[in-house]
């Protein structure tokens, strides 16, 4: 979760009928006619301002009709609009405006092109009607609002500026008349065509910050650094992945104080930044395509761990941040905050896994030092009572309430709705930090540094306490709880937290049969994917927040954990409902959708509020197909694993290519008969089933 603002109700403007074209840190967000209205979130967004609130066109003052658009990629579209009172009479039309838009890092170009394809000449008037109101994210997320454009601070012929202070925008369209009004400006071009001609125009806006970029602006990436990945078999899962790369790409950012470090951005609109615990699921999910964005990811949260006591920012010595912002972006929260119970935690077992997968010895070495910070704040600072569990409270008054992925106010509630007071001890955060501590031991043995013993011995004593306070039981059985609250006592709501505990070797065998047996009955599993909270609890609601819908990298976490505690049947299920729900958004996955009953009969419906594209949630379809391909590295021991599973049988015949393993190229295909085929030239041990 990456709602940063969201410490109750707010009013956020709907996102789910935009079209969103991305190039980080810029969206251009604009209805399906391709215009840009003073409207809600509409409008080109860079380094969380509004740098352009208008971008409309006219033809004689009619704005064309749309007929059509598409995305052609991330930062692609294409839409066509009809000119009605222009051409042949007659019933059909035969003047159109086409219009493609191209994002870039430092804003959008839009293309205009005027087809007329009727036997007589035509005249006309084009006009482009812009404005600039320089809103800041965080606002326009409250409520939408669209508070005016500013008069341009210069204008001549074919050119607009504005001055928004920090950021600065110019607009060029060459040939155009400019008129700049109290508002805005209208750009405007007198157009002949003869019969069977088109005429065209680029209008190119461009942000950019006045005296050069200020503290915490993260710049552009030329991509994720991944080979091109094709997935062939099964067309669904082709072009979800196709897209999802595609996003992911799009959403690459540099650290600007090493450019070579290349991390994901949480998300579109809001989030074009650095999230702790978004960018390493990112990462984590999207090894199988290579090691470089997860060492981009953890040497960025490196230079910025923690390194003293700040109430007021949450910071601690060793902790790994929440998220950062530019200062003057308008955030309620500190511009470098790092309220998160989990994102340390996820930092570690980021690191150990990308260590399996072939991360250089040397990169891992240069990183042991804040593996080692990391470490000693799950071990200390993390448990602020001393009650051996890990908890947060908001102590300065202006954090999150909550601080683990669920991160909205009324997230962590008891069956009956009341919500749970802090200090709150989140079951997921538990389980990775459990994770960590033995992923950390595992690399200290590896690397010949001391310190190890300690930390097992530490997981142990923590899997023993969680076994004596989390589990709990209703009319089915039992289960833990997703927390533990302020008085210990268990928060005993069935939610999707669950799957988080698979996998990180906090269960045993008995106790993850019994989580996996939940997770996959209708009440959690929709058969669209992974319900947060479970249809019989009192609070539930299939377009709640956290409350009971769907967030797809939500369901992947789970899936991950079943496939590695041996539950394919049930990571199938989960897996396959998302793969129902992707053609009805167009396979570009969303933040979170509602949580509605595939079995009976109920359609996907969209949280309107959505952000898209979100990077964890592209990178889902990574995390799938490792899942159904049973893809599992240890390079350190020498070792690929590839076994999939029968449960996944309906996924196969499946051939992916672009993977990589040890730094070498990786592709699996399996046969409609469940037998794999692996080709690397990496010098590992290739173990099929």
């Amino acid at each position: 979760m990456t709602a940063s603002s969201v410490s109750g109700p707010v009013p956020q403007p709907f996102l789910h009928d935009l079209v969103s074209c991305v190039k980080a840190p810029t969206v251009t967000l604009s209805g399906v006619d391709g215009q840009l209205r003073a409207s809600g979130a509409q409008g080109v967004l860079s380094h969380d301002r509004r740098v352009l609130s208008e971008l409309r066109v006219d033809v004689d003052g009619h704005e064309p009709e749309p007929t059509g658009h598409g995305l052609r990629g991330a930062g692609h579209a294409h839409f066509t609009g009809i000119v009605r009172h222009l051409g042949d009479d007659g019933a059909d039309p035969t003047v159109r405006l086409e219009r493609q838009r191209f994002a870039r890092a430092d804003g959008v170009t839009d293309r205009l092109e005027l087809v007329n394809n009727a036997r007589v000449a035509i005249a006309a008037t084009v006009c482009v009607h812009v404005a600039a109101d320089f809103a800041t994210a965080d606002a326009i997320k409250q409520d939408g609002a669209q508070h005016g454009g500013r008069p341009p601070a210069s204008s001549g012929p074919g050119t607009v500026e504005w001055d928004g202070g920090e950021l600065r925008t110019s607009l060029t369209a060459p040939g155009a008349t400019v008129e700049p009004h109290a508002a805005g400006a209208v750009l405007s071009w007198d157009v002949e065509l003869p019969p069977r001609s088109s005429w065209t125009a680029d209008v190119e806006v461009t942000a950019a910050f006045a005296a050069g970029p200020p503290a915490n602006a993260f710049g552009p990436a030329d991509g994720a650094g991944w080979d091109a990945v094709a997935v062939t078999g099964r067309s669904d899962l082709a072009r979800l992945t196709e897209r999802s790369v595609d996003d992911l790409d799009a959403l690459a950012l540099a650290d600007p104080l090493a450019p070579s470090d290349t991390f994901l951005a949480a998300g579109s609109p809001w989030f074009f930044t650095l999230f702790g615990r978004d960018s390493l699921w990112a990462a984590r999910f999207t090894l199988p395509l290579g090691t470089g964005l997860a060492l981009g990811t953890l040497r960025t949260l490196a230079r910025r761990q923690g390194r003293r006591h700040d109430p007021d920012t949450a910071e601690a010595p060793g902790k790994i941040l929440h998220e950062v912002r530019i200062p003057a972006a308008g955030s309620w929260l500190p511009p470098v905050y790092f309220g998160t119970v989990d994102a340390t935690a996820l930092w570690v077992c980021l690191l150990h896994d990308a260590w399996r997968w072939g991360l250089p010895a040397a990169d891992v070495a240069d990183l042991l030092d804040p593996l080692e910070a990391a470490l000693r704040w799950l071990t200390t600072d993390a448990d602020p009572d001393d009650d051996g569990f890990l908890e947060y409270v908001d102590t300065s008054g202006r954090g999150l309430t909550n601080q683990g992925w669920k991160d909205s106010g009324d997230s962590i509630q008891f069956p009956d709705g009341t919500i749970a007071e802090p200090p709150i001890a989140l079951s997921e955060a538990q389980a990775y930090a459990h994770e960590a501590a033995l992923a950390g031991a595992a690399l200290l043995d590896a690397f010949g540094r001391p310190g190890s013993a300690p930390l097992r011995d530490w997981a142990t004593a923590l899997r023993s306490r969680f076994a004596s306070a989390f589990w709990v039981a209703d009319e089915k059985g039992r289960f833990p709880a997703i927390a533990l609250d302020g008085a210990k006592r268990p928060v005993d709501t069935v939610t999707s937290n669950l799957g988080h505990l698979l996998g990180t070797g906090l269960l045993g065998p008995d106790e993850a049969a019994v989580v996996a047996d939940r997770l996959g009955r209708p009440d959690l599993d929709a058969g669209y994917g992974l319900r947060t909270m479970s249809a019989d609890a009192a609070g539930f609601n299939p377009l709640g927040y956290h409350a009971g819908s769907i967030w797809p990298h939500d369901t992947a976490i789970a899936v991950r954990g079943l496939v590695a505690d041996g539950f394919p049947g049930v990571a199938a299920s989960l897996a396959g409902g998302l793969l129902r729900a992707a053609p009805d958004f167009a396979y570009r996955l969303p933040e979170l959708f509602a949580g509605t009953d595939a079995r009976a009969g109920e359609p996907v419906l969209a949280y309107p509020a959505a952000c898209r594209p979100q990077a964890w949630s592209a990178a889902t379809v990574i995390a799938l197909l490792q899942a159904a391909l049973g893809l599992t590295a240890d390079v350190p021991a020498g070792v690929l694993r590839v076994a999939p599973d029968p449960a996944f049988a309906a996924w196969f015949p499946l051939r992916v290519e672009g993977l990589r393993v040890a730094g070498q190229p990786l592709a699996v295909a399996v046969g409609a008969d469940g037998r794999a085929d692996v080709r690397t030239t990496a010098a590992l041990t290739v173990e099929t089933v």
